[in-house]
C-alpha cells in the first residue's frame, strides 16, 4: 500500500482555497500510484475554527468541501479532517472527525475521543467526544484512525488512563494513522516524536502521523509529521514549517521500503519542562515559528507592507529584522522617533540597521511635538515634576506618529514589546504597546537577545552595539531599563517559572531566589492583567503564552 502523508498549510475559513489545495495532493498521489493519502485534523475548515463553529452556514460549507473531495477520491482513499453532525446524540450533535472516503464514498467516520480543553484548546465547547470505536478497513488491512489528543493521554496510571488505542487494538489492526493539529512551542518542539513512540511501543503497531503547518494569528504550527514502523524507527520524517507531500509503501508483512533514516534508539522522548528558563533553547526553531507567522498573518488577512517604530535598543532591531526576513525588506518600512532623550549612538545605530537591512526608513524628531504637549498641560500640570507621565507621554506620541504613517501608507505596525515587558508592565498604553500584530510577546528579553545572535549567526546584520549597551527606553536622562525592574537574567528566570510553569512563591524561593523579589515580582505581573487584556495578538512559541492560553482575572488579588 502506498500511503502519502499531506503536510499542508489552510487558511481558516477559506473552503475554497483549502479543497483545491486538498485535491491537488489527492491528484497528484493518483498520478504517483497512491492507495491512501492522509490529511491533518479540521483541515478542510482549518484549525482552530473556535467560535465560527457556531454557525449553521460553516458546517453546512465544511460538508459541501468533502462532497467536492468525495468526487475525486476514486482509485485512491483518503482520509481528510471535517467536523460531522449526529443530530440523533444527547448533547452537542457536532464531532471533530477523520472522514474515510473511497470509490466516491463516504465509507466511514471517525470521531476524535480526546477533547483538550487547556492551554489554547477549546474543544469541550463546540465538540462531542466519540462513543463507538472501529477500524477503517481497506485494501485488506485494518487502520485504526485518532485525532491528535487521542494518542497523548498514555498514561500507565489506570485511573486516568483513556485511549481510543485501548478499544482499536482489540480489534488487531494493522497499523495507526492520526491526523493532528499540534502547535510549536519551544520546550515540546521535540516532544511529538516521544508522542509517537510511545504509541508504537506501546501498540507493536506502525504509525502514521499527519500534523498540519502554517499560522493562524497567534498559533503556529510547524509540521514535522513523521512515519515510524513498529520497532519505533522513523521511516519518513517531512520538514518543519514547510508544506510537504511525501509518500511510504506499507508492504505486506508490516514493514516499509523507504530506507530508516532515524534508529529507535536515537528518537527523543518526552522532554521534561526545564526549571529555568533556557533563552538559548530551540532558537532555531523559534526564529523559523517567528517567520511563520508574520508571512501567514500578512498573507492570510491580505497585508502588504509592515511598519515598525525603530528605536536603536534590541526588541525593535530584531522585530525589524526578522520581519524584513519575513516579508522581503522592501516591504517594511521603518521609523525612527528620535526625542530630547535620545541618544546619538541610538539614532545611528538604527539607521545603520536600517541600511544593513536594505529597506526604507523616516526620521520624524519627537522633540517639538512633546514640547507643544507641555505648553498644552502646563495648567493642568501646574509645575509639578517630571515624571512618568511625560515619559509615557513621549510614547504615545510615538505611538500616534507611527499610526498615523500605518493609516496614511496601508501599512500593518508590529508592536516590539517582549514578555518580560509584557508581565512587568513595563510599557504604555497606546503608545508602545501599539500594534496590530506581537513579535516577541512571547519571548523573554535574554530571549531576545538569544535570537539577535542567532540572526547575526553569518554576519553582522543587527549592529553589536544595538546588542552589547545596557537596555533603556530613553524616556528620561540616563534611564536604564534596570532602574525599574530586576536585571533580565535574574528577572526572566522568576517569570518562567510563574508564567510556564505555574510555580507559586514558595516554589520560586526554594529555587534559590530571594522572598521579597519573587513576591515584587508576582505582583507586578498579576496587577498589569489589564494592560495585557487590551494588548494586540501575539504569536504563540511558549507552552504558555499570554492571550487565550492564559486567561487571569483581572481584579484577582492572588499573590498581589
Amino acid at each position: 500500500m502506498k500511503i502519502f502523508v499531506a503536510q499542508q498549510n489552510y487558511h481558516i475559513g477559506n473552503f475554497e482555497a483549502n479543497t483545491d489545495k486538498i485535491i491537488a495532493a489527492i491528484e497528484q498521489a493518483k498520478q504517483d500510484g497512491g492507495d491512501l493519502i492522509v490529511f491533518s485534523e479540521l483541515s478542510v475548515c482549518g484549525y482552530p475554527p473556535r467560535d465560527f463553529l457556531e454557525f449553521n452556514d460553516f458546517i453546512e460549507s465544511c460538508l459541501a468541501s468533502i462532497e467536492r473531495i468525495r468526487q475525486v477520491a476514486d482509485t485512491i482513499g483518503v482520509l481528510v479532517g471535517c467536523p460531522s453532525r449526529n443530530p440523533t446524540i444527547e448533547g452537542k450533535d457536532l464531532f471533530n472527525s477523520a472522514y474515510f472516503l473511497h470509490d466516491r464514498q463516504v465509507k466511514a467516520v471517525v470521531n476524535k475521543t480526546l477533547l483538550p480543553n487547556y492551554d489554547i484548546f477549546d474543544e469541550y465547547r463546540y465538540f462531542e467526544p466519540a462513543y463507538s470505536w472501529n477500524v477503517v478497513e481497506f485494501k485488506g488491512k485494518k487502520l485504526a484512525v485518532t485525532i491528535c489528543e487521542d494518542i497523548w493521554n498514555l498514561t500507565d496510571n489506570p485511573m486516568y488512563r483513556h485511549c481510543p488505542m485501548d478499544e482499536l487494538i482489540k480489534q488487531q489492526p494493522d497499523m495507526m494513522i492520526n491526523l493532528s493539529a499540534s502547535p510549536f512551542d519551544y520546550v515540546h518542539a521535540e516532544g511529538r516524536k516521544g508522542i509517537v513512540k510511545r504509541n508504537v511501543q506501546e501498540y507493536k503497531l506502525p504509525m502514521v502521523y499527519c500534523n498540519t503547518v502554517g499560522a493562524h494569528t497567534d498559533i503556529v504550527f510547524d509540521g514535522g509529521s513523521l512515519v515510524m514502523d513498529a520497532g519505533g524507527n522513523i521511516v519518513k520524517e517531512l520538514p518543519y514549517f514547510k508544506e510537504d507531500l511525501q509518500s511510504v509503501v506499507f508492504n505486506e508483512d508490516g514493514s516499509f521500503s523507504e530506507a530508516v533514516v532515524c534508529p529507535a534508539d536515537k528518537v527523543p522522548g518526552l522532554q521534561v519542562v526545564p526549571e529555568t528558563l533556557m533563552p538559548e533553547k530551540n532558537i532555531d526553531a523559534i526564529h523559523n515559528a517567528l517567520l511563520t507567522g508574520i508571512r501567514d498573518y500578512f498573507g492570510k488577512m491580505g497585508f502588504k507592507k509592515a511598519i515598525v517604530a525603530s528605536s536603536g535598543g534590541i526588541d525593535s532591531a530584531v522585530v525589524l529584522a526578522v520581519a524584513s526576513e519575513a516579508l522581503g525588506a522592501e516591504n517594511v518600512n521603518a521609523l525612527l522617533l528620535p526625542s530630547q532623550f535620545s541618544t546619538d549612538h541610538s539614532v545611528d545605530d538604527a539607521v545603520q540597521l536600517s541600511e544593513n537591512l536594505g529597506g526604507h526608513y523616516d526620521i520624524i524628531p519627537i522633540k517639538d511635538v512633546f514640547g507643544a504637549y507641555e505648553t498644552a498641560l502646563a495648567p493642568v500640570f501646574k509645575g509639578l515634576p517630571f515624571n512618568v507621565a511625560e515619559e509615557n507621554l513621549q510614547s504615545r506620541i510615538r505611538g500616534a506618529m507611527v499610526m498615523a504613517l500605518s493609516n496614511k501608507f496601508g501599512t500593518i505596525l508590529l508592536n516590539t514589546s517582549n514578555k518580560s515587558e509584557l508581565s512587568t508592565g513595563y510599557g504604555t498604553l497606546y503608545g508602545d504597546m501599539a500594534g496590530g500584530l506581537g513579535i516577541l510577546g512571547d519571548l523573554y528579553k535574554e530571549q531576545v537577545y538569544a535570537l539577535a545572535r542567532y540572526i547575526n549567526r553569518d554576519k553582522e546584520i543587527i549592529p553589536v552595539n544595538i546588542i552589547a549597551k545596557a537596555p533603556s527606553a530613553e524616556l528620561r536622562p540616563g534611564q536604564k531599563d534596570s532602574d525599574s525592574l530586576p536585571d533580565y537574567p535574574v528577572l526572566d528566570p522568576i517569570l518562567y517559572m510563574y508564567i510556564e510553569r505555574r510555580l507559586g512563591p514558595k516554589e520560586i524561593v526554594a529555587a534559590g531566589f530571594d522572598d521579597a523579589l519573587v513576591k515584587r515580582i508576582m505582583k507586578l505581573v498579576n496587577t498589569n492583567e489589564y494592560k495585557r487584556n487590551q494588548f494586540c495578538p501575539i504569536i504563540r512559541v511558549s507552552p504558555k503564552s499570554f492571550g487565550i492560553g492564559r486567561r487571569m482575572p483581572i481584579e484577582g488579588k492572588y499573590l498581589s
